[in-house]
């Protein structure tokens, strides 16, 4: 479970820098205004930190389960 803590918080870390990079990239986009190409670009970074986030929450789900049944 140790480990599984560590994967946990570096997916969360990387998956908030990510969204509030894409959050400021957004509203930078959206409300600035000669910058309307920042706007794509933020909700692009904006998916990909929650899907990173999700990716790295389902390994760990899948690391632990298999800790679990002893077939890992």
């Amino acid at each position: 479970m140790e480990n599984n803590t560590q994967i946990l918080n570096a997916v969360k870390f990387v998956g908030i820098s990510l969204l509030l990079i894409g959050f400021i990239t957004f509203m930078l986009g959206l409300f600035g205004s000669n910058y309307s190409h920042l706007v794509p670009i933020g909700i692009g970074t904006i998916v990909g930190a929650v899907v990173i986030f999700l990716m790295g929450v389902f390994f760990v789900a899948t690391e632990e389960m298999l800790g679990k049944t002893g077939r890992g």
